[in-house]
């Protein structure tokens, strides 16, 4: 198998020498241009697997030459070579088609790991990850399309929805149809770390650099090194933490509390929120510098009420879903129960689908849905309490929680009891709690009963 080849393009001589150099040793071949005419004649002429080049050149600029290879629908993954600290060219790259960027002084542990992952392109498995969206909507196509085109991409990805419309859902099938499919993906809520631990729950810390680290603790970016950092609800870190994140973003390097030298990062970020970043900028919640940096690529993923003709296809995966659980046959709907809930605006999105549907399994006596069992949200009624599968989710805490807690634990107390009872007997045990066998197995599914 030959080599890969590589163009380098970029009008000094020492960089081209020094990056010729680095990717020979990385058994890569190199032909270098020092403009963006030689450059485009070579790459009409030949394949390459990777293009490097410079943002200032004699005859244009980079950005001319990532913007004509997008234009002719090439695959070669291109880095534009950046200027120190210059964000604003960085960011127009990455929005202009390129796969990365790195900056000058060239750091060559940061080179290498961006050559590793653009290698890596040709051979995903684009499409073909674990995690998928469900349904064939033209809205659903859509996004399906963007996502398979924004992972190809290093540059950093917001996604925007709804509640319950499955913002980690995609964030998830951009990593795994990526070059980073082989990486961790590390998802947090960034509204659920304490203010006084989010530094050192983001970037680690040192064994005695503050009361209580007792050893060594990596962060949440040296977990996610090599692979994809996911911030969900980006809105809600405090400005000072904003600042921090937003040169671990532009610099690739951090400091764990209590080390004195930084060190390197190889990490994709991927954000979500459901509020408006762009208003939370305006009311000065949010710094723009940072909104700039993580909004380079913005997708948005519709709410359940714009892709109703996908209603029916999640129904029958959801119902699939809670039967493989529960060890159960899969129930079927009447029409009356399917018309019912097409009639719903649904304003807790896919989550409140699979809640829905979910007490409607346990509250069906047989293996029939019927429009009875579908217990709905009027308007201006409070969201129905927490179940396993908002948990799942990571949905905030409401106030009326406690109140479900208790009764969660009173619930617990008589199926144990009946089990034990009827030695662990569970037709019986359904029978004498007034159950039936598939609302018993539900709720001790549910409430996590061995």
């Amino acid at each position: 198998m030959s080599k890969p080849l590589a163009l380098v393009v970029d009008d000094e001589p020492d960089i081209c020498e020094l990056l010729a150099i680095t990717l020979e040793r990385m058994s890569i071949r190199t032909s270098t241009c020092a403009d963006v005419a030689s450059a485009k004649e070579q790459l009409s002429r030949q394949e390459f697997q990777l293009c490097l080049t410079d943002m200032r050149l004699p005859d244009g600029d980079g950005l001319e030459l990532v913007e004509w290879m997008q234009a002719q629908n090439m695959s070669t993954p291109v880095a534009v070579i950046t200027a120190h600290g210059n964000v604003e060219t960085a960011v127009r790259a990455l929005k202009s088609g390129a796969f990365d960027f790195i900056s000058k002084p060239l750091d060559l542990g940061t080179l290498r790991k961006l050559v590793v992952s653009a290698l890596r392109l040709p051979n995903t498995n684009l499409g073909k990850g674990k995690a998928q969206l469900c349904g064939d909507s033209q809205i659903m196509q859509e996004l399906r399309r963007l996502i398979a085109k924004v992972a190809r991409s290093q540059a950093p990805v917001h996604i925007t929805g709804e509640s319950g419309t499955g913002k980690e859902l995609v964030a998830r099938m951009i990593h795994e149809q990526g070059p980073r499919a082989d990486g961790p993906f590390v998802p947090v809520n960034c509204g659920a770390i304490p203010g006084e631990l989010m530094e050192s729950e983001f970037f680690g810390h040192r064994k005695g650099s503050f009361t209580g680290a007792v050893t060594d603790k990596a962060g949440l970016f040296q977990i996610a090194e090599g692979g994809t950092l996911f911030l969900d609800e980006i809105a809600d870190l405090p400005l000072p933490m904003q600042v921090k994140l937003l040169r671990v973003i532009q610099e690739k390097k951090l400091r764990p509390v209590g080390q004195a030298e930084e060190v390197a990062v190889d990490v994709r970020i991927l954000s979500a929120t459901h509020k408006d970043l762009g208003a939370e900028v305006v009311a000065g919640l949010f710094r723009e510098d940072l909104y700039y940096r993580v909004n380079v690529i913005a997708l948005r993923v519709p709410p359940l009420r714009e892709r109703m003709p996908d209603l029916q296809p999640l129904i029958g995966t959801i119902l699939e879903r809670l039967a493989g659980t529960l060890d159960t046959p899969v129930p079927g709907m009447t029409a009356d129960a399917i018309s019912r809930l097409e009639a719903y605006h649904f304003p807790g999105n896919v989550r409140e689908l699979e809640n829905i549907l979910e007490r409607a399994v346990a509250l069906s006596g047989d293996d029939l849905i019927h429009a009875d069992d579908i217990q709905l949200q009027h308007a201006g009624e409070r969201a129905p309490a927490t179940t396993t599968a908002q948990s799942k989710q990571g949905a905030d805490h409401k106030p009326g929680d406690r109140l479900g807690e208790q009764l969660q634990s009173v619930e617990r107390d008589a199926i144990i009891e009946a089990l034990e009872q009827h030695r662990y007997n569970k037709t019986a045990a359904a029978r004498s709690l007034g159950l039936t066998l598939r609302a018993l197995r539900y709720r001790i599914q549910k409430l996590g009963i061995e």
